[in-house]
């Protein structure tokens, strides 16, 4: 029985899985080469990933409706478990248990293992939440303790069923069935804690119930095979040791030298019993009981012998030494026996199997510790012991290398092997050259040196091995969990540790002090790893309870320092009394903490090594193994010889095992350079791509000689599906091919085979869809794209492997950057081609597949933190919802106008959506709490399964434009969206209701302004006309009304920004019905002033514009500042932002008032201008960039609206009359606010560099500046009208006209040497010839899609005429389109020479040659479409080849005159002029071409024509008369032609410039 959050619990745990699973299984369909089955996997792919949206949307439908019924499901699940338990020992004890299919004792024991940490993990969440008082997740929690005790009921049933011992049968049923009973008790008791939140007495009571599940769930385990060897083993640990707590330790009789003997010999016991421990871990649960039953009577042994020497020992100081030894062995040997438990449980976690060799080499390290104080050996004797028990200790890393040692990077580890060997290359000199000296001391150093080097070493190997295993294609590497059980355990015994020495009565001042270090160092890293936890997980109830676990953590501990410090200000009883109170919350908190992140669905995943990948380590692990033997042979041969070095034998044998440790030491590392990771896959994968090449030449070569055959097999939309896969794929593989080339070095096999594998398909697909393409030119678009991308992607492969995944190759990290930017450049080309293709054609898989994506990546957690707040991601979805409403409702209009559009559009939509579904992440991540952003989430996810729809349908329209039902699902789609993106819109609302509103209302403002816009414009044409007989009189007040009243909605919207959203919403909202209401009364007011007076009308709306533009700027302003604290800079920026406001409301007042004074209006005009102006250039002077930009001609078009202002100020000035004062101001405004947009919008240009742009901000300043102190010189006169002033009046505006000069050179600059005139003859003369060269290509183009006309075949017809016109007409068309392109450059050159000036010295002669060459440019073009229409005409049989050959004989002499215009000012010599001499001879021998295919045509023609003599004589003479007679006509129609022609000619001649004229007569 599955509740509804157990569905959206399911869901949410195996999604991420069921998402790669789609993912993969999209991945693999390029590669499939059977296309059914391809076709078959992609559309199973299609329907699992929208079956699963579907489940979710339906699952969290279910838990809104049935949330609160959560505790009471689990307590019934919890409770019926119970029965089942009861019902299996039943069956027990009669015998008939029997194991499922697929149980065995060791899968169960592990089940049962993991499940109990589920429980453990499940619990503390519950606990956490019940503390909480929240219902909602405290219901989701008790449904996760519910579904993990059925996870350990089954495996508790299984291990039952599967073992032989009755009496372990039993006692694992009694002990599950126990912890059934104590969870109901739990779930029972967190029911009661819900209603009551708070309640000191519940939480007590709740926390004792946990207590007792826990301690049923570690009976449980206990109960386990093994569990209770282990026990037993730990059990003996802890009572051999009890005999290091008495006070004396008598003398057993024995001397020294015997008990030192019999020491030695149980240590080496002890020791090879603790690497039989750890080599028993991978092996049986019965290894593993034998193995630790044997490490416990060892250690029973070893701690008897201990004792011995204890009592041996000559002084009390080094008894107590002795003991202290002993009890560090006691300890270590109890975490290794802890170790081998824990993995017993869980034998597939690395992380347990690595603590369990630490805690192995840790008993070995304690156990030489001792043996090193005990022994009175001959000097280097208990040194080679010692090293003979490390490397000992240290050979089982080379049993079985599948997990990582240490952190170590491939290339890490050859320098340790390199430093290591080097190091031992030392110690092993040091080795025999003290021992053959007999320098015991030093021979001792060397071999502990040496034994340190040799464990190095094996690190490095085991390490290198393991990368080397993992880097294959075919392994998998082992993956981090979301926290380090491990680093938690640690942490928790070290605060467990420090917590008893701050209570221990003895402890003193320092102690405590150092023990208050300790817990603040561990608590605060468990802080950090939960916070990395939580942003890392995408289980909202996890992340929440890692926060929460973290801040009680945080607490307790605060608590707890307060505390110390009152201790240690003063140190007494009462206060260590509190110090004692505080540790137990900080316990309680750590070990829920601890128990909660030791649940399996956070630990790591080991690694799975391919047999190739083993292949592969062999070599190293051979090499290190050998070093290992040899060395310990070296060590045992040098530690005789240190006692008899006259034994010329062993000499010898230290010099072999010398040498044998040397050569394998190089051949380690040989193997290990050698076999560099990912190396062999790169050579693999650059062949593969080599090979993708030169297909792709062969088929390029075959689309040019038209012999590529069309592939028959597969559909243009399979094709085009395949190539955009793979191009996904590729394009998903750049970034992490180029992380493991600089950094990775195991992952780089990996992901360049996978990069490697896309790339057949991917040509397949190109070589296919180019085979079935018509034109040659897309063709060879198409495969010239492939092409790039493959050798992109070849020049990065070669640089990945020369980086090789070492970090501190960094020279090749620059050229790795570089190929990484151009493989994405060459993947977006492609990509953007397959994409118009797509949409052109209807086929939206693509997009369909693309919006998908983008709701699982939507899902996931984000990689990076959030870089703005809710209200950014607010404003930026808001606009893109929006612009998806636009797009829908466009495809609904193209649906009926032009369905053909609709791929377009529905590429326009699915872009779109990809970006909302982005923000989306960021914003659910950034809302005021989880529920918000979940329903953000939602509602996106929703929206994209409805545009989805809406792809799909557009696609089949596109593909029958005529179907009325699909036409109507259309509709009804877009529909839905619409729906749905208002649904959007809701939710994000619902998110930030205050923000919203400013949005809306900032929107709504923007309306207001344009209206007030297109007002003015009215107003300036005179038609802003008065309605009936009203007066301003009759508007004056409402509009002071309503103005006051903007004020207080001003004051309302500040204050809104610190309060909370409902306040703000209302202050936007009430700030625009006011904005709205006096936009509305000043356009009655205005118009009421009558259309005679437009001025006046125009000041007026302009005032309230001013208000609404401030308005607008002070709601985005109160929008950016809501909730930011006081000191924040966006609080100064609303403060600014309601100055202005204030200002212009004011500015407003003053012109109502003044607007009827005739005496006072145009002052009062001329105010509020100088202020807009002053305002402007705030805007100007501010850091931000414009939101557009714009050319330097565009700007300097606005600065000759500033000279016309001025020289209207200075007339305005002298005059003194209101009429002009008032026309000057608008003027003003208008010209100096659109310079200083255009001058912004030109500096910010991405093409003009950061000095011109200085230089143009800088004048552009400088003129408005100047400007304004004109307009404020002119309001002086007004006021106090003098001679005097006004002289002054010349240089102000002698001033403005400087700033604008500057500001034109400014924009001169913007364009660099490419500046020109637009009024000049040369440019028009380029621009005709760039016109020209279009026109040209155009008709080219033109030609291109020509097909010669089809006819019936006639015996003895040559049928390829139409073929050799259609040719040549087009290489007539490429040689002009080139020719004109060369003429261009040509005249461009002349005017860089100075030849022709840019700005003529002598206008009238430049601009007559530049009226040569525009008529001698125009003539080619004319001349060269003719051509194309007479071909098609000839092509169609319209034409006749007379017409066709007058044609090519036309653009023939069209094309000297343009080469004689080019030659009349041009050097001769210049390798422009080359080039247009040379385009000149292509087009003049296509012409010729061209003429004798149509001639020898049209001679075969004449010759084919067979002349039927009629026999009879009146016939024949008949005959005769009419062929006499149609050849006098012809003749005189050929007399009419020339003369027709003569005519023309003369006439075109009057129009030639003297230059042309004169080359024509030398003609």
């Amino acid at each position: 029985r599955l509740w509804p959050h157990c569905f959206e619990q399911q869901i949410l745990k195996h999604r991420q899985s069921n998402t790669v699973m789609v993912t993969a299984s999209k991945a693999a369909v390029p590669t499939i080469s059977d296309q059914a089955s391809a076709m078959q996997l992609s559309q199973c792919a299609k329907n699992l990933a929208s079956a699963l949206a579907e489940l979710r949307t339906a699952s969290q439908k279910a838990q809104e409706a049935c949330g609160p019924l959560e505790i009471d499901n689990a307590l019934s699940t919890v409770r019926d478990l119970e029965k089942e338990i009861q019902e299996a020992k039943a069956s027990a004890e009669e015998g008939k248990l029997k194991p499922l299919p697929g149980e065995t004792l060791e899968k169960c024991s592990q089940d049962l293992g993991n499940s109990t940490k589920a429980v453990s993990s499940a619990i503390a969440q519950l606990l956490s939440e019940a503390t909480q008082g929240n219902e909602n997740y405290t219901g989701m929690a008790a449904r996760d303790v519910a579904q993990a005790l059925k996870s350990l009921a089954s495996a508790a049933r299984g291990v039952a069923a599967t073992t032989d011992d009755s009496a372990a049968r039993s006692a694992i049923l009694d002990c599950a069935g126990d912890v059934m009973d104590k969870s109901s008790n739990l779930i029972e008791e967190t029911k009661r804690a819900i209603a009551k939140p708070g309640a000191a007495e519940s939480q007590q009571r709740l926390a004792q119930v946990a207590k007792a599940v826990s301690q049923a769930l570690n009976r449980c385990v206990n109960c386990l095979p093994g569990q209770r060897d282990v026990d037993n083993a730990i059990r003996t640990v802890g009572e051999a040791s009890k005999s290091l707590l008495a006070d004396s330790f008598p003398s057993s009789g024995k001397s020294f030298q015997e008990v030192q003997a019999h020491l030695n010999e149980v240590a080496a016991g002890l020791n090879q019993s603790a690497n039989e421990v750890v080599q028993s871990s991978r092996g049986t649960t019965q290894d593993l009981a034998r193995a630790t039953s044997k490490f416990g009577q060892e250690f029973s042994n070893f701690l008897e012998a201990g004792v011995d020497m204890a009592g041996t020992s000559q002084s009390k100081e080094d008894q107590t030494q002795v003991v202290s030894n002993l009890k560090t062995i006691s300890m270590s040997s109890s975490k290794l026996l802890l170790a081998a438990k824990a993995l017993s449980t869980d034998p597939s976690s690395p992380n347990l199997k690595n603590q369990l060799a630490a805690a192995a080499r840790a008993v070995t390290d304690t156990i030489n510790q001792l043996i090193t104080m005990c022994t009175q050996q001959a000097p280097g004797q208990k040194e080679c012991d010692n090293a003979l028990r490390e490397l000992e200790s240290v050979k089982g890393m080379l049993e079985n290398p599948t997990e990582a040692i240490t952190e170590l990077s491939y290339f890490d580890c050859i320098d340790s092997v390199m430093e290591n060997s080097k190091v031992l290359g030392e110690s092993m000199a040091g080795i025999s050259h003290n021992a053959k000296n007999s320098n015991l001391p030093e021979f001792g150093d060397s071999v502990s040196t040496g034994s340190r080097a040799l464990c190095g070493l094996t690190e490095a190997a085991a390490q290198a091995a393991y990368l080397l295993g993992v880097s294959d294609p075919n392994s998998t590497a082992g993956q981090k969990g979301l926290v380090d059980p491990a680093q938690f355990a640690r942490a928790n015994q070290s605060i467990q540790m420090a917590c008893q020495n701050l209570v221990d009565p003895a402890c003193t001042q320092s102690q405590v002090l150092s023990a208050a270090t300790i817990v603040a160092k561990h608590t605060s890293a468990l802080c950090n790893a939960c916070r990395l936890a939580s942003s890392k997980t995408p289980n909202p109830i996890a992340k929440r309870q890692f926060v929460q676990s973290a801040k009680e953590v945080a607490n307790t501990t605060a608590n707890l320092v307060k505390s110390i410090k009152a201790l240690d200000g003063a140190f007494n009883q009462a206060n260590r009394e509190k110090c004692k109170a505080a540790t137990g919350p900080l316990i309680e908190a750590v070990d829920n903490l601890t128990a909660f992140a030791s649940n399996p669905e956070f630990a790591s995943i080991p690694a799975q090594i391919s047999p190739e990948g083993l292949a592969a380590m062999e070599p190293i692990v051979a090499a290190a193994k050998t070093m290992l033997e040899s060395s310990t042979g070296l060590i045992q041969t040098a530690r005789s010889l240190a006692v008899n070095p006259k034994d010329p034998p062993k000499w010898s044998v230290l010099a072999g095992h010398s040498r044998t440790v040397s050569d394998s030491i190089k051949k380690l590392i040989t193997n290990m350079r050698e076999k560099a990771p990912g190396q062999r896959e790169c050579d693999d994968a650059i062949e593969a791509l080599n090979g993708c090449i030169r297909e792709v030449d062969q088929a390029s070569l075959a689309a040019i000689s038209q012999h590529l055959t069309p592939r028959e097999d597969i559909s243009m939309e399979t094709l085009h599906e395949q190539m955009a896969a793979s191009v996904h794929e590729i394009s998903n593989l750049i970034d992490p091919v180029a992380v493991a080339a600089r950094s990775e070095a195991s992952q780089l096999g990996h992901k360049v085979s996978q990069m490697a594998s896309y790339f057949e398909p991917l040509i397949m697909g190109a070589i296919g869809t180019a085979s079935k393409i018509l034109n040659s030119q897309q063709q060879m678009a198409v495969l010239d794209q492939t092409k790039t991308l493959t050798e992109s992607a070849l020049q990065m492969l070669y640089t990945a492997k020369e980086a090789g995944g070492n970090p501190k190759a960094a020279h090749m990290h620059e050229a790795l950057e570089e190929s990484v930017q151009m493989m994405k450049e060459a993947v977006d080309d492609l990509g953007a081609t397959l994409s118009e293709a797509a949409s052109a054609a209807g086929a939206v898989g693509g997009m369909v597949d693309s919006i998908n994506d983008s709701i699982n990546k939507m899902e996931d957690t984000p990689m990076q933190e959030p870089e703005g707040t809710f209200v950014d991601y607010q404003t930026t979805m808001v606009k893109t919802a929006k612009a998806i409403a636009v797009t829908v409702q466009e495809m609904v209009t193209k649906s009926n106008t032009n369905p053909d559009d609709l791929g377009g559009l529905a590429n326009e939509l699915t872009n779109e959506f990809g970006n909302l579904a982005n923000e989306a992440k960021y914003a659910a991540v950034t809302a005021e709490n989880h529920e918000i952003g979940s329903h953000i989430k939602k509602q996106v996810g929703e929206l994209g399964f409805t545009c989805t729809s809406l792809v799909t349908k557009a696609g089949a329209l596109q593909c029958s434009p005529n179907d009325t039902f699909t036409k109507k699902e259309l509709i009804e789609s877009a529909r839905k969206v619409s729906e749905k993106v208002s649904h959007v819109l809701a939710s994000l609302q619902a998110g930030n209701r205050g923000t919203q509103a400013c949005i809306t209302a900032a929107s709504a403002v923007s309306g207001i302004i344009a209206d007030l816009d297109t007002t003015i414009m009215f107003a300036t044409a005179g038609t802003l006309n008065r309605e009936n007989a009203e007066t301003f009189a009759d508007h004056r007040e409402c509009i002071l009304k309503t103005a006051k009243a903007l004020v207080e909605d001003t004051k309302l919207l500040v204050a809104g920004a610190g309060a909370s959203q409902e306040r703000l919403a209302q202050a936007a909202q009430s700030s625009v019905s006011t904005i709205t209401k006096l936009a509305d009364v000043v356009k009655l007011g205005a118009a009421s002033l009558g259309s005679e007076d437009p001025e006046t009308q125009v000041v007026l709306i302009n005032a309230v514009k001013d208000v609404a533009k401030a308005l607008g700027n002070l709601i985005s302003a109160t929008k950016a500042a809501a909730g930011k604290p006081h000191d924040d800079p966006s609080m100064l920026q609303l403060k600014n932002s309601a100055k202005v406001m204030v200002t212009n409301v004011t500015s407003l007042l003053k012109t109502v008032k003044a607007v009827e004074d005739e005496a006072t209006k145009g002052t009062r005009a001329l105010e509020a201008t100088i202020e807009h102006i002053k305002q402007e250039l705030a805007v100007f002077n501010s850091a931000d960039p414009p939101a557009k930009t714009t050319t330097p001609e565009e700007f300097i078009r606005m600065t000759k609206g500033i000279t016309m202002a001025t020289a209207k100020a200075v007339a305005a000035g002298n005059s003194c009359r209101q009429e002009d004062i008032i026309a000057t101001a608008n003027l003003s405004r208008r010209a100096i606010a659109e310079m200083l947009h255009s001058c912004k919008q030109a500096a910010y240009h991405p093409e003009v560099s950061k000095d011109v742009q200085m230089r143009a901000l800088r004048y552009g300043k400088e003129c408005a500046s100047g400007y304004l102190g004109l307009l404020e010189h002119v309001l002086v006169i007004i006021m106090k009208p003098s001679h005097d002033l006004k002289q002054q009046l010349a240089s102000y505006s002698k001033q403005v006209a400087g700033s604008v000069t500057e500001l034109i050179q400014a924009a001169e600059a913007m364009k660099g040497t490419e500046w020109v005139d637009p009024e000049d003859p040369t440019v028009i003369a380029e621009n005709e010839l760039l016109g020209a060269a279009a026109a040209i290509e155009a008709a080219a183009k033109k030609l291109e899609q020509l097909r010669p006309r089809t006819k019936p075949k006639e015996a003895d017809e040559s049928l390829n005429f139409e073929e050799q016109i259609l040719e040549a007409a087009k290489s007539i068309a490429a040689a002009t389109s080139a020719l004109v392109k060369a003429a261009s450059a040509a005249q461009r050159e002349l005017v860089a020479q100075g030849k022709v000036g840019a700005i003529p010295a002598n206008a009238v002669d430049d601009g007559q040659w530049s009226q040569g060459l525009i008529s001698a440019a125009r003539m080619v073009a004319a001349a060269t479409n003719n051509l194309c229409e007479a071909a098609n005409s000839a092509v169609q049989g319209h034409a006749s080849e007379e017409k066709l050959i007058s044609s090519a004989k036309q653009v023939a002499a069209s094309t000297a005159q343009l080469l004689v215009a080019c030659k009349v000012k041009a050097d001769q010599d210049s390798q422009t002029m080359k080039r247009l001499q040379a385009a000149g001879n292509a087009v003049k021998r296509a012409s010729d071409n061209l003429v004798k295919a149509a001639q020898k045509a049209a001679f075969e023609e004449q010759d084919d024509q067979a002349v039927v003599v009629k026999s009879k004589m009146v016939g024949g003479i008949a005959q005769i008369i009419a062929a006499q007679e149609e050849m006098l006509r012809k003749e005189r129609e050929l007399e009419e032609a020339r003369k027709k022609l003569a005519m023309i000619r003369q006439q075109q001649y009057k129009f030639l410039p003297s230059e042309l004229r004169e080359d024509g007569q030398e003609q």
